[in-house]
């Protein structure tokens, strides 16, 4: 009988941009890590890109620096590295999440500029038909917003604003950031336990 390659791992890019809610990349990036521990759980493996401007972010939400979050990750990637392996369709993996998604992310990724590696690697998953996700963080939206969004949209990007949910009846803002948190790993199909599923009507 011949022996059967070994399962590939399972591969996310992450990005972090400057707009407010960094938690919720800094969180997946933990959640994923947490994975890695459990018995029968697929491992994940994380490439992460922090751009300038999430630094700020990340310090004034947070409290955390560049290479606490940085070392939450397998890989990490220099937003100005367009030469990065992720900057390649040949470079296999899952699809990737930018959590949180400026406005600013949002129109580069829109307009296919492709001018730093967070760009470029989200065009990639566009081009490949693997799954992008971009928790973008504006409100009110313009109408340059919204039409960003409709053609990332139309380019079979996922726009997933991580708007909290209370029918779950959250006790505080971590539960609200796990219940965010848990259905973006579901988009992905990574099984987890962060929050309750909804079981109808009590």
């Amino acid at each position: 009988m011949a022996d059967h390659p070994p399962r590939r791992v399972c591969r996310l890019v992450i990005a972090i941009t400057g707009a407010t809610g960094a938690v919720y990349g800094v969180r997946l990036l933990q959640v994923l890590q947490a994975l890695k521990a459990l018995p029968g759980a697929t491992p994940v493996e994380t490439h992460l890109v922090i751009s300038d401007a999430a630094v700020l972010t990340l310090h004034q939400e947070t409290g955390l620096q560049r290479k606490q979050v940085e070392a939450l990750a397998d890989v990490v990637h220099k937003q100005s590295n367009i030469g990065a392996a992720i900057a390649s369709g040949s470079f296999l993996c899952d699809g990737m999440v930018i959590a949180p998604c400026s406005m600013k992310t949002l129109a580069t990724v829109a307009h296919g500029l492709s001018d730093n590696l967070i760009a470029r690697a989200a065009d990639v998953m566009l081009k490949e038909r693997r799954r992008l996700v971009l928790m973008v963080r504006e409100t009110p939206f313009n109408l340059a917003h919204l039409r960003n969004m409709t053609a990332v949209t139309e380019m079979g990007g996922i726009i997933f604003p991580p708007l909290p949910s209370f029918y779950h009846q959250p006790q505080s803002i971590a539960e609200m950031v796990d219940h965010t948190v848990a259905r973006v790993l579901d988009l992905f199909g990574i099984e987890h336990a962060l929050a309750p599923r909804w079981d109808g009507m009590s």
